[in-house]
């Protein structure tokens, strides 16, 4: 993955753009992060299903549950 680096030196008003490869370690801590949003995405995503699972074999609306909870 490349990435673009910008610098801007406010003394002269000059402003730099880099690109470079990411380092060994950049992409490590992308690719852990990534996977941690994909781990948090699909447990999110497995509760709204049981969750709706459960409402239809009650035969309620999400509103209703709402009622009955409060």
């Amino acid at each position: 993955m490349k990435i673009i680096e910008k610098e801007f030196n406010i003394i002269t008003g000059e402003e730099t753009i880099s690109e470079r490869d990411e380092t060994t370690s950049e992409k490590q801590e992308r690719e852990t992060y990534e996977a941690q949003v994909l781990e948090r995405e699909t447990a999110k995503t497995k509760d709204a299903v049981a969750k709706a699972a459960l409402l239809a074999k009650l035969g309620i609306t999400a509103d209703e549950a709402k009622l009955l909870l409060s």
